[in-house]
């Protein structure tokens, strides 16, 4: 499927895996990056060495285009801005922040840049601080969300801009991608889909969650804290949930409980004390297969719709 985004880049399929904390490594990357999406690996906190040879692993694993997505809050983020033009990383996904800074030294690298946004007004700061493309992020995405949904959000975003406009949020089969270029859009960004890839290395616990969810069984937690995170529904995100509400957690207690969590469900599988990140469409998610059927299964449907 051709579309402005994978004449930008360089692939087959106009779609990016999410850049999800602890969980999109090398081996998820490279695994997408090979079958025609752009995978991308999450910088998040993590140390920069760590960062650095995820970054030659994937290499080492396809020679395809794959991205970093570095979250702007973090407190190595300058590093990780130095480290995707040391070690030339085609793409960079942003997220939580305004990537103005770096903006003229990735551009002088030849580093395509594509900011996630909630909100038309960042959508529109981002093209004029020199954005090759922008992700609209709806709040049926996992992690930290905005509150405007995909369907709102995508189509307003395409308005205001004109460069190449990426939904994400709620997106898990051809459905999701034939609506998405429906609504405006060049390309989608997948990032619950792919916690059922058979190259996700989350423990099997967390791969069970998601394929075990039903459609209620998403919750956002942390509205209070001013960082909201939806996540599936377990008896820890119930306990957040009912402390927010009622108030016997205060915002500081609940970011002490919340501290280490998502390390905790994804190398840990610890449902007692883990936040299982996931976007509201889990329920429709019902097998682990490769990154690469996911992706054909989607765009074969895609097309067929589209072609109606």
């Amino acid at each position: 499927m051709k579309s402005a985004i994978t004449e930008l880049l360089g692939i087959q399929y106009p779609i990016f895996q999410g850049g999800m904390a602890w969980i999109a490594e090398s081996t998820l990357a490279a695994a997408v990056s090979n079958a025609g999406g752009l995978g991308i690996i999450a910088g998040g906190s993590a140390p920069i060495d760590y960062l650095r040879e995820q970054i030659r692993r994937c290499k080492s694993l396809t020679d395809k285009p794959f991205g970093v997505n570095i979250m702007l809050m973090s407190p190595n983020a300058e590093e990780l801005a130095q480290l995707v033009i040391d070690e030339k990383v085609p793409v960079v996904t942003t997220g939580a922040g305004n990537p103005g800074k770096f903006m003229a030294a990735w551009k002088e690298a030849g580093v395509k840049v594509v900011p996630v946004v909630p909100s038309v007004a960042l959508a529109v700061r981002m093209e004029r601080a020199g954005a090759d493309a922008v992700i609209a992020e709806g709040t049926e995405s996992g992690g930290h969300i905005g509150e405007n949904t995909t369907m709102c959000l995508v189509p307003q975003v395409v308005d205001a801009v004109n460069i190449p406009v990426i939904a994400a949020g709620g997106i898990a089969d051809g459905r999701g991608v034939a609506a998405s270029f429906m609504l405006g859009a060049q390309g989608v960004q997948v990032g619950t889909r792919f916690l059922a890839a058979e190259e996700c290395q989350i423990h099997p616990t967390y791969k069970e969650l998601v394929v075990k969810a039903k459609d209620t069984d998403s919750v956002v937690t942390g509205r209070y804290t001013g960082h909201p995170c939806r996540n599936v529904r377990t008896k820890f995100t119930k306990k957040l949930a009912s402390g927010e509400r009622d108030g016997s957690l205060t915002p500081d207690e609940f970011e002490q409980l919340t501290l280490g969590s998502l390390r905790k469900a994804v190398q840990d599988g610890n449902l007692e004390e883990g936040s299982f990140l996931c976007g509201a469409i889990a329920g429709m998610i019902k097998d682990v297969k490769p990154a690469k059927d996911i992706i054909t299964e989607m765009f074969a449907q895609a097309d067929k719709l589209l072609g109606k």
